[in-house]
């Protein structure tokens, strides 16, 4: 790794106990006038902290947005996102990105990693942009849980693609962030490798006590969380507990009826 790279480093805010993501009166519209779309419409959700939360919809039902929104990647139009006490909206671009790089983890479906990079690099590389020390027992500890303890000298071109996934949760663990955001973390994978991925993030939640936010449209996938959330036309049409697959893809069936 460059150990050249210089990035200013500021803690944004002293850090918090998570109890809850909540989301206020969100929406998000692009566009104006005759031409706008409300991607999002006066949306209110809490996620509680160490719980596991799957967002499911059609194409155009805005989980994509929500989780934009939800993980200050982008800015509502409207409403208040709240990260424990933290308000999301009155953070500038610059603390909002070191927020990210603090206190949020990602894992999407196209991995992110760097092709230069060990995957122990790929896996610290938000620390060390941060300007912290990774902590060598937890680091040993998220690359044995997530079963790469063998492959941490490997570079992205000679891992597998469920490999490579590993890295990018590890990667999203490593930081100890309070939440996680997984885009369709499955879906570049087969069917017996996205079920060890899924796997790996029950386990974060049950066993770390970690809050793991995902997007997908596998109701497979979505019967891993302990909740789900429908969105039909940017808004909330019903959560499902406890949910399994079999009711998941029928509830699906009717979203919008």
């Amino acid at each position: 790794m460059n150990s050249s790279v210089a990035v200013s480093y500021e803690p944004v805010s002293p850090r918090v106990t998570l109890d809850t993501i909540r989301l206020s009166s969100v929406s998000k519209i692009y566009g104006s006038g005759q031409n706008s779309v409300a991607a999002l419409k006066e949306l209110s959700l809490r996620l509680a902290k160490g719980s596991f939360t799957a967002v499911m919809g059609p194409s155009g039902s805005g989980k994509s947005t929500f989780l934009h929104c939800a993980a200050g990647l982008d800015r509502p139009t409207s409403g208040s996102i709240h990260l424990g006490e933290l308000d999301l909206g009155k953070l500038s671009e610059d603390a909002l990105s070191r927020l990210r790089r603090e206190r949020i983890g990602f894992v999407f479906q196209s991995f992110n990693l760097v092709p230069s990079l060990t995957a122990a690099q790929n896996i610290t590389l938000p620390l060390r942009l941060a300007k912290q020390k990774p902590n060598k027992a937890w680091l040993d500890e998220v690359t044995k849980r997530v079963g790469l303890a063998d492959r941490i000298g490997h570079k992205p071109g000679e891992l597998s693609g469920g490999q490579q996934q590993r890295v990018a949760i590890a990667r999203a663990l490593v930081a100890q962030p309070e939440v996680i955001f997984a885009d369709e973390p499955t879906g570049a994978l087969d069917t017996r490798t996205g079920k060890d991925i899924l796997s790996l993030l029950r386990e974060a939640v049950d066993s770390l006590d970690q809050t793991v936010v995902m997007v997908t449209h596998d109701p497979i996938a979505a019967s891993y969380a302990d909740t789900v959330v429908f969105l039909a036309d940017g808004q909330i049409e019903d959560t499902m507990a406890n949910p399994s697959s079999e009711r998941v893809a029928e509830r699906m069936t009717h979203l919008g009826d």
